[in-house]
Parts: structure tokens; sequence; C-alpha cells
């Protein structure tokens, strides 16, 4: 699908869409190790993502996944440890032709002529979990999980346990020194433990990854001292010293100090066709290999151009992952399932023959929607064609029997949960149910939703909490979170309950009784308001009684109302319409007006300080160099001004960086203040 022909309101809708998809699948694969899609179907839904937000720059939001690294740590009994410095991700690529863009794209950033050869180290990549382990003095004193890049789990009790990870280093190392690479497990040792869960009864682990992942984040480090664990390291971060100038030298640094890096760790010294040749001979290796890799990491090797490349949103310029070609399978569907997610969303699953695909047995694989069912032809006995990139569930790529005489699969027009009307609106290719919180397939995820970190953020209420609580009739609607403090002495007879943690859960509800009015019409869960959108609403009514009163006055038909919602910026049709529909409904009335006689929200203000743009409208177009489009967004906000994505007469200056295409000649047009990013910081500093 190209971009081409694409109307805004058509690719904000999509872009809509495909961030929740892929936070939904970040949620799986990094805070809950149980992915659910292939690793090449995710890398196409964050291309698709890219290519957007590339054809329509102005659409680019502050929750965009493009500048996500991970997955915000799930609630957790390990502590929280924030990253003195963010660790990243990677830009993936899939093609040669990808590789020899990346390196040209270096040679134009550092000035170098095209034939400059660029020395680079390369390493097999394998599937673990991103591991920071702190040393000071020598001394291991902290070692933290990824998380989403900025926060991570303490693990530092668990790694202890893998005899890879020294407690102390050498004399003469800096002071401080965060060692980062990957806790893996080996294939051997994975199918070991398997067979030993199998035997107690426990959890099977779907692959190494998994495991690996579910192994360390324990909150008993007994437990992760009888799992075979390894590491291996492949960087570092915070630093009072770097022992190099080349990523090699530092590698082998890190060898000499004690830690195992890849066998297959090299530099290379050429164009892409040198690169191309070893992701070759990798690839051919692969198969023999102890532990399962996805793909080779390729790195500039020189230090001073790494710091001269710096990042993008959410990964090196100087770093790239080239990603090993999908694996594929044939097997025969014996059933299709329906799930109902927490949106109403109906979604496909077809029940597979167990078939070995790269050294995993696959059972499932998510049919998407309505739509990827019908392009397959699928129906329950044809015999498919399964795609694997990953250790996870993988997808058809075709229908081998197709032809075949058989009835088409009748996709439910009813809820299979609570049989409520299911229907796809208008444009879209997804199925829901109507149902809402009637639901019972919505609800408790919907109420996990409200009490998540980015929500109302209820310490203690997680998952099985509140499914518990479910099944005991005690959660029907958010509002009833807020009535439980007149169940203490009933969830004090429940198994594993004590007084303490009894209490400390109501408290943490207690101290919610007065939540953010953003954090809370979010945490509602109304179809297309985001984080980010709940935000912007918030920040022009201040007030949800106002809100309310404005989008069921616009569902009414009221132009003016529409107009008033509209006219905010990153608002559109689809936002609009949404409102409306929520507020039409008369249970989902009942539940908004139930959860504020429970809570009070205080009037949403956002802190400002005096400056010169203050109650101006502010546009970034082109290229930022020293920070990133939501810094600029979020400086501009606190400056108490309002930063719009496109220029218009209401605009009053905008911030031009490198690339500035057509919203700079149409400010030129409009006799509208230009300055460059420097002048910006100028603006920036004046406030203090």
């Amino acid at each position: 699908m190209t971009t081409t022909g694409m109307t805004e309101a058509d690719a904000a809708n999509e872009l809509m869409r495909l961030a929740k998809a892929i936070a939904h699948h970040d949620r799986l694969y990094h805070a809950e190790d149980s992915p659910e899609i292939s690793d090449a179907e995710y890398d196409a839904l964050v291309r698709r993502n890219a290519e957007l937000e590339e054809a329509f720059p102005h659409l680019i939001r502050d929750d965009s996944p493009t500048r996500k690294v991970g997955h915000a740590i799930a609630a957790s009994p390990l502590g929280k440890v924030t990253h003195e410095v963010r660790m990243m991700s990677l830009d993936n690529a899939f093609s040669p032709e990808e590789v020899a863009e990346w390196l040209a794209r270096m040679r134009r950033f550092l000035n170098l002529p095209d034939s400059a050869p660029l020395a680079c180290t390369a390493e097999d990549k394998i599937d673990g979990l991103s591991c920071s382990l702190r040393y000071e003095n020598g001394r291991l004193v902290r070692a933290a999980t990824r998380g989403d890049g900025q926060v991570g789990e303490d693990v530092t009790a668990n790694v202890a346990f893998i005899s890879d990870i020294p407690q102390n280093l050498p004399a003469g190392v800096p002071p401080v020194f965060e060692v980062r690479g990957e806790v893996y497990m080996e294939k051997q040792a994975f199918t070991a433990l398997n067979a030993a869960q199998h035997e107690a009864g426990g959890k099977l682990f779907a692959n190494p990854r998994n495991a690996a992942a579910g192994s360390l984040r324990q909150k008993d480090a007994n437990v992760t001292a009888k799992r075979p664990l390894r590491f291996w390291a492949h960087g570092w971060g915070a630093a009072s010293a770097v022992p190099g100038a080349t990523q090699s030298e530092v590698v082998e640094t890190l060898k000499r100090w004690g830690f195992p890096v890849s066998p297959l760790f090299t530099r290379i010294e050429g164009d892409a066709a040198a690169l191309i040749a070893h992701f070759n001979a990798i690839g051919a290796a692969r198969p023999a290999l102890p532990y399962d890799i996805d793909g080779v990491v390729y790195k500039l090797d020189r230090l001073d151009w790494q710091e001269r490349l710096g990042f993008v949103a959410k990964a090196p310029r100087w770093a790239l992952a080239h990603k090993f070609p999908a694996e594929r399978a044939e097997t025969t569907v014996q059933g299709i399932d329906i799930q109902v997610g927490r949106t109403g969303k109906l979604t496909p699953v077809g029940r597979l023959a167990p078939v070995l695909v790269g050294g995993v047995t696959v059972t499932n694989v998510t049919l998407h929607n309505r739509d990827e069912i019908a392009r397959l032809g699928l129906r329950v006995g044809d015999r498919v064609v399964i795609q694997r990139a990953g250790d996870v569930i993988p997808q058809v790529v075709d229908n081998l029997t197709r032809e075949e005489p058989r009835p088409a699969f009748p996709f439910p027009d009813h809820c299979p949960e609570c049989g409520s009307e299911a229907v796809a609106e208008e444009g879209e290719v997804d199925v829901r149910c109507t149902g809402g919180l009637i639901c019972p397939a919505q609800r408790t995820q919907r109420l996990e939703h409200f009490v998540s970190r980015k929500a109302l953020d209820i310490e203690g209420l997680g998952e099985k909490t509140i499914a518990q609580f479910f099944a005991l009739g005690w959660l029907e609607s958010p509002a009833d979170i807020f009535r439980l403090r007149k169940r203490r002495s009933e969830i004090l007879s429940l198994e594993g309950w004590q007084e303490r943690s009894v209490d400390n859960l109501l408290a943490a509800i207690e101290a919610k009784r007065t939540p953010d009015a953003a954090r809370l019409l979010f945490g509602l869960g109304i179809r297309h308001v985001g984080e980010t959108t709940a935000r912007d609403l918030m920040k022009h009514f201040h007030e949800l009684p106002v809100l309310r009163n404005l989008a069921q006055q616009a569902q009414a038909g009221d132009a003016d109302a529409v107009g008033e919602l509209t006219a905010i910026d990153g608002i559109g049709p689809s936002v609009v319409e949404a409102l409306g529909d929520f507020f039409h409904e008369p249970h989902n009335v009942a539940v908004w007006e139930d959860i504020l006689a429970e809570v009070t929200p205080p009037r949403f203000e956002v802190k400002t300080v005096a400056s010169r743009v203050a109650g101006k409208t502010v546009v970034f177009t082109g290229k930022l160099e020293t920070m990133s489009r939501d810094e600029a967004k979020a400086q501009a906000e606190r400056l108490g001004a309002k930063a719009a994505g496109s220029v218009s007469a209401k605009t009053d200056l905008l911030v031009a960086g490198p690339g500035a295409g057509s919203k700079l000649k149409k400010a030129a047009e409009l006799g509208i203040e230009v300055v460059d990013e420097a002048g910006w910081a100028a603006i920036v500093a004046e406030a203090g």
C-alpha cells in the first residue's frame, strides 16, 4: 500500500490504528514476554507507520511508535530503575540495498566521499533480553532490564546467579562503567527446561527468548538461580571513561575484563558488499549455533564518528540490525476462534496442526481481521504456508487449498462473548463488539486499562487482582474500584491477602480520588482518545463536564460544537465522532456519571513560564538536529505557546530546520516570523 492519493484524514486514522496495534504488541513482547505476532509482521507495522509519517510529517504525534523504545514495565514486584543513559533500540534493514543506503547516509552526514571505506563491526544479533550492568569502582552495584528505555526493572539479585556476569572487575577500570548486553538461554537448555516444566506441571515457554526473560524477571532470585541463563556484552551506557577509541577496541576490553562477547564479532573495512558477505556467512552458520539469532548488527567502528552521527528518535544513526528473512513451513488449519479485546475488536485466531518452524513448534496464528480471512480465502481444513521471522506466533502467507470446494468461514456479526451486535465502522476493517462495559471480554481489560500506568496508575491493582475481584462480582465498572474500601474484610478473607497488602491497595486507590483529568479521560478507553489526544482535549476544555457537553452537542449535529472540537490541534473527525458515540450510549453515560460521583478531578492546567511566545502559535518544520519534535513541542507548551501542525494566518512563529519546504514558503508569503533552531534555543533560554 502506498500513500499516493491518501487524504490527511485517511492518514490520521491509519496512524491512530497503527499506534494502537504497535503499542499492544510492544506490551505483549517487552512487558509480558508473550508475543502474538511475528517479527516480520511487527516490522511491517512499524515500517508502514514510518512511511505515513514521512508523507504526512505534520501528523507526527508525541506518542508515535517511531519515538518509543520497548515498553513501559508492567505491574511488577521488582523495583524500578531509571537509566542514566537511555537504552536505545536499533533501526532494521531487510535487504542489501537498505544496508548500502545506511552506509551512504553516514558518508553524507560525515561529508565523506562515496568511495570512502567505512570500518564497521559486525556480530550476530542474539534473541535475548537486554540488560544493563552498572559497575562502580569495579563492583557490580545494579543490574536492570531495558523496560521502555528510560525505566527498567531492578534485577541485581537475579544476575548474581548468571556465571557469565562478573561481580567484580579487574583493577584500573573506570570508576563508573555500565556494560550492556543480552541475557539469553541456549537452545539445548531451553528444551531441557521445558521438559522439566512439563513434568512438574509448570508453565511451558514458547521460545528461548521468553524463557530467558521470564527466568530473569523473578521476584524470587532463587528461581533465577535454577535457570540456565547466559550473558554476552555488546556495548555500554554511562561511563566516566571509555576504554578505547573504537567499538572494536572497547569490545576487546570488555572481553579482557571477563565478559563473554559474540564469538562471531568481527571488524570489517569496506563497502556494503563486505558486510553482506559476512551477513551471509553468519546466516549459513545459523542452524548450527547453540543459541537463537535473528540477524546481524552493524556498528560504525570509530567512536568520534558515532558521536557526530548521534541519534534519531529511538535509535543511533551509526548502528543497524540486518534481519534474516522469514522461515516457512506447511500445516493445516484445524479451527478458527474469535477473541474479543479491550476495545471490542474481534480477532480471529487460527488453530494449527502442530508444525516445527525454525526449531519452534507452532500451534496457532493470528489472522488479524475479517478482511484477512477473506483475502486468504481461509476455512477450517485448509492447507496453509506459515511464515516466521522470529520465535513468535507466525503469519499465514498462502492458502494451498483455496480452490477446494468448502463453505466460507462465517465471520460472526454478533459478539461471541455477550451477544451484542458486532460491526465495522465505515472505512475500517476491524469488526467490534458494541457491548462496551456490558461485554465480559471487554470489562476486565478496560478495567486493567483504567488503572494502567498512563491512566490512573493504581499500584497493586494488576491483571490477576482485577480478574479475581471481577469473578467475585466486586468490579463491574471503574467506579467500583473506589468502593472496594467497603470490602476490606472480604478481601482479607481471600487466600494470599494480608492486612498490609490490603491496606496498601486501598491506600493506593484512595490516593487517586483527585486524578489528573487527562489521565482519567484516557483511562475510560474511548475510541481514538489516546494519551496525547486526552491531554490536547483537556488543555482546551480544562474540565470534563465541559468536554461532555460539547461532545453531545456535536453528536446532535451542532456545527459550532463540531467546529470548536476540530479546531483543536490534533483533533480530527474520527475523534469527534468517537466522543459523540460514547456519550450517546446510555450505559457509557452511566459509567461516566458513576465514576465522577467517586472522584473529583481538579481543573486541568498546564504549568508554563513567562516567555515572548506565551499565547502564540508555533509551528516546527524541517529537520531538528539538537532535539526531537516531541521535545520541541514540550518546550513550546512550557513557554505557554501552542504547537500547531500546519502554517496558517493564525501562526505567529515558524521554527525551520534543514529541509524546510512548503511550510517555510507559506510562512514567507504570510509574513510570519521565522527562526532557525538556534533562534528557538535562544527563546527557550530567555525564559529560563
